[in-house]
């Protein structure tokens, strides 16, 4: 089955282009089929291209699933047309009434920031405790992760001397969790982050069951017990060239960031890089809409 998204969403003209099967909401009305809804919490400045790459994951699982995106505040995008957050976003007010049976919360550039300097951090707060009584499971990636262990485990920030950034291998702990089935012993992932999430401090100081890790990076992937929350600090929705996108924007803003690691072919940024992550990535994906397809309920009370 395929995503049903928004009428006139941009990402329908990308992802049908790669073939990917994409059902429009007037399509989708015509299917006797009870299909997950997932709401999408965007904090990312370029928020169209962070949809693609979403629902780019999301698509791959043959169940049916409706996007709804959400923004947390009206500030305004200098990356994302005012026309575009107004036509496809809605505000938490339009939906909290509401119940979903997935959720994911995006990473931010936000990984050098105090919490409380962050203007929606109050907000989120609010969303975040929303979404443990109406939300089967929900996702959190990167700088999401940080804010759900600062929410749920009052885990102050921990930040690396130097940006992670590149295409690192990890390694699957538990092969036989629900998220990690399927997955290889070891894999490769993309990481983007100043936020640091070592395995001994997020075992010590949370109930969290780590399903992959490295020495290099930490907790890649990791879930609380009911499975309620995911926590995935590195970026499998990448493209292949946001790694790329990223040094360069930040090669050009004068921050002499280092070439990101394992990406570019013999470490030179002149070379076209190579995906290494997409298999495990759309698997990661596809099994959590699975096991909330086998969870959540038909009928939301």
């Amino acid at each position: 089955m395929p995503i049903n998204i928004p009428n006139g969403l941009p990402a329908v003209g990308v992802l049908t282009s790669e073939h990917v099967f994409v059902m429009t909401e007037e399509r989708a009305q015509h299917q006797d089929i009870r299909p997950l809804n997932v709401l999408i919490l965007n904090l990312m400045p370029k928020k169209i291209v962070t949809e693609v790459q979403y629902l780019r994951k999301l698509s791959s699982t043959p169940i049916q699933v409706n996007i709804e995106l959400l923004r947390i505040d009206h500030h305004i995008s200098k990356n994302t047309p005012q026309t575009h957050l107004d036509t496809f976003y809605k505000d938490f007010e339009e939906i909290q009434d509401r119940r979903y049976d997935g959720m994911i919360i995006t990473g931010a550039p936000l990984d050098q920031t105090d919490f409380d300097d962050v203007t929606f951090w109050p907000k989120l707060q609010e969303i975040i405790k929303w979404s443990t009584t109406h939300v089967t499971s929900t996702l959190f990636s990167c700088w999401g992760v940080a804010a759900a262990l600062k929410y749920f485990y009052e885990m102050p920030m921990i930040l690396r001397k130097e940006k992670l950034s590149g295409v690192f291998l990890h390694k699957t702990t538990h092969s036989v969790n629900a998220f990690t089935r399927g997955f290889d012993d070891y894999f490769y992932a993309p990481q983007s982050r100043f936020i640091d999430f070592p395995t001994s401090v997020i075992e010590a100081n949370t109930n969290l069951i780590v399903l992959a890790d490295s020495d290099e990076t930490g907790v890649f992937l990791a879930c609380t017990p009911d499975c309620r929350q995911v926590f995935v600090t590195g970026h499998p929705e990448y493209d292949v060239t946001t790694l790329a996108d990223e040094y360069r924007r930040d090669l050009n803003a004068g921050k002499n960031p280092q070439v990101p690691k394992n990406y570019f072919p013999h470490d030179d940024p002149k070379l076209p890089p190579l995906c290494k992550w997409r298999s495990h990535g759309a698997l990661l994906f596809s099994n959590w809409i699975n096991y909330i397809y086998q969870v959540t309920p038909y009928d939301f009370v």
